[in-house]
């Protein structure tokens, strides 16, 4: 009982939107491609060079390069939406989340352990499927001071792996 003498009413929080399994995959470090639209809803894409996954998925952060990423910068600072795709290169196993409510911030000294973290996990997964650690050095190289990073709590998200679940939403169960 509350002060008021009323009872105390716990309320459940957000149904996770993804399971244990896919959050383990996000935040170990996969391919990520970051995706948003301008008012014309002509798409603007990019991949992302590092990502860091709350533990529970409640909050996602993508680190972009600014110059490269023009576009889908402005995009998201206009709209809010973000649609962001995890892909496991080895297997395929891909989900993809969205939010209307993402901001961009900037990148700070705290966000570099996160980005190497990410690097190092990017050319293991590359490795697997015969690509050298220069190899993933190259595609994800960056300038610390040209980084932006897009900080999003996702509202929805869909299995892409190829195959007949492709586009379905993410159903965890309680």
């Amino acid at each position: 009982m509350s002060d008021t003498g009323a009872a105390d009413v716990q309320t459940p929080g957000p149904t996770p939107l993804l399971t244990p399994e896919l959050l383990a995959m996000m935040a170990r470090g996969v391919s990520v491609i970051v995706s948003s639209c301008g008012p014309d809803l002509a798409p603007s894409l990019m991949r992302a060079v590092g990502s860091q996954v709350g533990p529970q998925g409640e909050q996602i952060t993508v680190f972009l390069n600014r110059g490269q990423s023009a576009q889908l910068l402005r995009d998201v600072a206009r709209s809010g939406r973000v649609a962001v795709v995890f892909s496991e290169p080895h297997s395929h196993r891909t989900v993809q989340v969205k939010s209307t409510r993402a901001r961009l911030r900037e990148v700070t000294p705290d966000d570099a352990p996160a980005l190497q973290r990410y690097l190092q996990a990017m050319q293991g997964e590359l490795g697997r499927i015969g690509f050298s650690p220069d190899f993933a050095a190259a595609m994800l190289a960056h300038r610390f001071e040209d980084l932006s990073a897009i900080a999003f709590a996702p509202e929805q998200a869909f299995d892409q792996t190829p195959g007949p679940q492709a586009g379905q939403p993410l159903r965890v169960a309680p």
